[in-house]
């Protein structure tokens, strides 16, 4: 299997078409670190898929950004407004086109059925995915973190071959569990538990999680305007939106910590609170983000899938005219 360097000099393994049982058993997990991309879900201009521009897409993550993990089917791209169908049609799309270019294509499979959740999960092991993530319910939510365990070892179980993520989203899912009591000992009950997508903004508990992490998992940033501090409780690794167009800026806030460099790490990390905060005056949510990202990549992104409602052009115009003040070089 060909492999490929990511920023933090690991090494990933990129599978090279549909895998059989026996492979699949073959497959070794690799530790997922550095940047990776919560990917947009290309839609027509009618709201159905526009998978077409899935394969230019992973190009300009890899070429223009230096981002080369992905992960799809998450908030970012939508994930829980659209099909069974629909999602394994996207996760196949970004297995297909991401081979031999990029590290790691992570698919999120959380649903509200779990019936679903494991059809999902089966599916990203067949189609070539390098690791699954989820959610936890949101209508009918786990009342413990041992019930959310339980829920989480069953979706794990439907794909046994690959890296688990739990992803940790309480604005979203409205569970006030904490990771770190979901996540203590997760190995124990999930053999392919890597690490946790940590998408909400208590740090103490992001900082148990890592306290008590094993070596081999990753321990993932999911709120971009705190990456630097994620960095200094222990994150070796990070998920986001941002990283769509602003790959090459959050890979220098990345080194200048490695260097030891705080001062221009926070530098780095204000431009992009400066940003944040100047979009959130007009309502920055996926559909904004969405825009955004179309007008800045020239990608044809499309609609948000309601209930979201679409993104005056105005309104991602100005956001991209304060992105081009901020980042002149980008």
């Amino acid at each position: 299997m060909k492999r490929v360097t990511n920023n933090f000099d690991t090494m990933s393994t990129l599978q090279t078409g549909p895998f059989s049982p026996t492979e699949m058993v073959s497959r070794l997990p690799v530790k997922l670190t550095g940047l990776v991309a919560a990917t947009f879900t290309p839609l027509t201009s009618e709201g159905e898929l526009n998978l077409s521009v899935i394969e230019p897409y992973v190009d300009y993550l890899t070429k223009r950004q230096g981002v080369l993990n992905i992960f799809v089917n998450g908030t970012t791209g939508e994930g829980m407004s659209f099909s069974v169908e629909e999602r394994k049609r996207t996760a196949e799309e970004w297995c297909l086109r991401a081979r031999g270019k990029m590290d790691n294509v992570i698919v999120h499979v959380g649903c509200l059925s779990i019936k679903d959740s494991k059809d999902l999960a089966h599916h990203a092991e067949t189609a070539g995915a390098d690791g699954i993530g989820v959610i936890s319910p949101s209508f009918f939510k786990p009342k413990t973190a041992d019930a959310l365990r339980s829920y989480l070892k069953e979706v794990a179980s439907a794909a046994p071959t690959l890296p688990f993520y739990y992803y940790h989203i309480p604005a979203f899912t409205g569970s006030n569990l904490l990771a770190s009591d979901v996540c203590k000992g997760l190995e124990t009950l999930i053999p392919t538990f890597s690490g946790v997508k940590f998408s909400g903004t208590d740090l103490m508990d992001f900082g148990q999680c890592v306290r008590h992490s094993q070596a081999d998992q990753s321990l993932l940033c999911g709120v971009d305007e705190q990456l630097l501090a994620a960095l200094a409780f222990g994150a070796n690794g990070a998920v986001g939106s941002l990283y769509n167009y602003l790959g090459p800026h959050f890979n220098k806030l990345l080194v200048a910590f490695a260097q030891g460099d705080l001062v221009r790490a926070r530098a780095l990390q204000f431009s992009v609170q400066d940003l944040l905060a100047f979009a959130s005056i007009y309502g920055f949510d996926v559909a904004v983000n969405k825009q955004l990202m179309s007008d800045l990549s020239g990608l044809s992104l499309g609609p948000p899938r309601f209930p979201l409602a679409p993104c005056r052009p105005e309104t991602a115009a100005a956001i991209a005219q304060k992105y081009h003040q901020i980042f002149p070089e980008a």
